[in-house]
């Protein structure tokens, strides 16, 4: 139903990015109640043959939405997002989910070469066109770990694969330095470390949540996801109304 808020200060768009090995569908939950509460949201689906491939998807996508937009990325997504730079001009806010958000001069590739392989990424296989695929037994047991194994394996089925082009990509300033952002931390993540999410988190300065989660938090937890989505599609509307 709408309200005089609404009429006035209309709820932003959420425009929703998925990591690779995914696919739009993998915010099905997400969209719906989102949907439910009053959002307009998009949910594209990314080529994920390069960093700037999908940045320029996520630009056109952002040229269709009519008004304010809160964005919100899972793991790669994140890194999608963050490449926006200081050139977002309809983007009122940041949501990280389990999600990479680097800083300038930094890359995918050299962050993870810090530690060890993380279980979900130990046995990546990178196909004679140079896309990075998971295997069945990775992506079922650590990379979608806390989700239905009946669900886990038909998200392998329609996994994407990631052009490990991507992995060497280096960061120009972060969209992050210049929107408010929020981040929600998945304890217990076997692809991308608890450890640097929190890095990620603090050093953006972001609004943070944690929950106990595998890497997959917006399907095995789409009620957190949602709530964080719309704390900060509230916020940017609270200081529109200010403004």
């Amino acid at each position: 139903m709408s309200t005089d808020q609404d009429r006035t200060h209309p709820r932003p768009n959420i425009v929703l990015v998925h990591g690779a090995w995914a696919d739009g569908s993998s915010w099905s939950s997400v969209i719906e109640s989102l949907q439910a509460d009053g959002y307009h949201v998009t949910a594209p689906q990314f080529p994920l043959t390069s960093l700037a491939d999908d940045v320029a998807r996520l630009r056109h996508v952002l040229s269709l939405q009519d008004g304010p937009t809160v964005v919100a990325g899972h793991s790669y997504g994140g890194q999608v997002m963050t490449a926006l730079g200081t050139n977002a001009p309809n983007v009122v806010g940041l949501v990280y989910v389990a999600a990479f958000g680097i800083d300038e001069g930094e890359s995918l590739g050299a962050l993870l070469a810090q530690g060890p392989p993380t279980p979900a990424l130990a046995h990546q296989v990178v196909d004679d066109q140079g896309f990075v695929w998971l295997s069945e037994d990775d992506f079922v047991d650590h990379f979608a770990a806390d989700v239905d194994p009946v669900k886990a394996k038909a998200l392998y089925a329609v996994q994407q694969p990631l052009s490990v082009s991507a992995f060497s990509d280096v960061m120009t300033v972060p969209a992050w330095r210049s929107l408010p952002s929020w981040y929600m931390v998945a304890q217990d993540d076997q692809a991308l470390p608890s450890e640097a999410q929190r890095m990620f988190a603090n050093r953006m300065g972001a609004t943070t949540a944690e929950l106990p989660s595998g890497h997959l938090a917006m399907i095995s937890h789409p009620v957190d996801v949602v709530k964080v989505t719309e704390t900060a599609a509230e916020a940017a509307r609270t200081v529109d109304a200010v403004n």
